[in-house]
């Protein structure tokens, strides 16, 4: 029978074979996808708005249903302005109202195509009918703790953070933290807990000389750190509840600049041109207190929003950083990015059928273009991926 220490270096051996033999094989055959445009996005002077109530209740097991239409609906069919449209809500409960412009909208609309009408081999297979029981661990539960200073701290583990209303966000600047929407807000009002929003950061026990094995059973503690100002897409606040699930994002400005490192946005490709068709992301799930949980899969469907697939996941991952090794044409290497936020669950009803995934909102060009501005505060950074 194994030690506690044994077990322990067991599965830190099997998290790094994880992590580094999809990147080996897929150097073997790196793809060349070609650039993608980044569309402008020109905001207007924004306009103030009534307080918030802040009476919502934050809803952490997200679930959404989709059928045939929904799952090939395209980017270019919705009203972009519109709902690129976006709310600040600041520290005081104050709140404002940014319309949008989107310049070189067209050039992206074949893009857009390519996952609004996905290739017959991209379309989800038809399974057996069967009970509807939501599903968020699928078989074996896959998921890994990640324990002890020298896995807690390392990139990218030290890019997830908490979220006060019981999610997860992930670091994309140095004061900037992108999570779910419904987070923060259920598309009629913001949470409670948005009045007095923070973000805690993980802070390994010390080890004062303590056996590693007493160690790793310590929880790791958290640095609270306030809010400054909350970023909503109005596609969220203003959409229904069966598709708002493409919208579920929010950007959050912490009120002083940290000193860790983040992990940078992406432009979603295509699963094809991620390494090994994985994602990846960690997360505080509600079913391992005081955790870090991480996790990979693969890709089983995308559509023009979303990612489906079936990483294991519990209510608190919601808000977690998706990433993948996607190819950087500019350094001419693999580089973890960014890619989507994990959202929740969805049924997906197709031809009669009902299926069930745990999915992601993938980053557009649009969504990109969005979340850039809010983060550098200008166009000329986000001109391109």
């Amino acid at each position: 029978m194994m030690t506690p220490r044994e077990s322990s270096l067991l599965t830190h051996l099997l998290l790094l074979l994880t992590l580094i033999l999809p990147l080996t094989l897929s150097l073997l055959h790196p793809p060349h996808p070609p650039p993608v445009h980044v569309p402008t996005l020109v905001p207007h002077t924004p306009t103030p708005l009534s307080r918030s109530r802040f009476s919502a209740q934050t809803q952490l097991d997200f679930t959404t249903h989709c059928n045939f239409s929904c799952f090939h609906r395209g980017e270019q069919d919705e009203q972009l302005s519109e709902k690129l449209a976006f709310e600040t809500l600041y520290a005081d409960g104050s709140r404002t109202l940014t319309t949008v412009d989107v310049e070189g909208e067209d050039e992206f609309e074949a893009d857009a195509h390519f996952f609004a009408h996905p290739s017959p081999r991209r379309e989800p297979r038809v399974k057996p009918r069967h009970k509807r029981v939501r599903r968020q661990i699928y078989g074996a539960d896959g998921r890994f703790n990640i324990q002890g200073n020298n896995f807690l701290m390392d990139y990218p583990f030290s890019t997830a953070v908490r979220i006060s209303t019981g999610c997860t966000g992930v670091l994309v600047s140095q004061q900037h933290v992108l999570t779910a929407a419904h987070c923060v807000h259920d598309g009629k009002d913001y949470v409670k807990g948005a009045r007095k929003l923070r973000v805690g950061f993980l802070i390994p026990p010390s080890i004062n000389g303590t056996k590693a094995s007493l160690t790793s059973a310590k929880k790791p503690l958290v640095r609270w750190v306030r809010v400054k100002r909350t970023r909503v897409p109005k596609g969220w606040i203003q959409g229904p509840q069966e598709v708002s699930m493409d919208f579920d994002y929010a950007l959050l400005e912490l009120r002083w600049p940290h000193r860790r490192p983040f992990m940078r946005l992406s432009v979603a490709p295509s699963s094809d041109d991620l390494a090994g068709n994985r994602i990846h992301f960690s997360g505080f799930d509600s079913d391992r207190p005081g955790e870090l949980v991480y996790r990979f899969c693969p890709v089983e469907e995308e559509s023009s929003d979303l990612i489906y697939q079936h990483c294991d996941a519990r209510p608190g991952a919601s808000g977690s950083g998706v990433y993948g090794r996607v190819w950087d044409n500019s350094l001419e290497r693999w580089e973890r990015k960014v890619i989507g936020i994990f959202s929740g669950h969805q049924w997906l009803e197709i031809d009669g059928e009902s299926r069930d995934y745990n999915v992601a909102v993938r980053i557009t060009p649009l969504k990109f273009a969005q979340i850039c501005y809010w983060v550098h505060g200008n166009r000329i950074d986000c001109v391109q991926d």
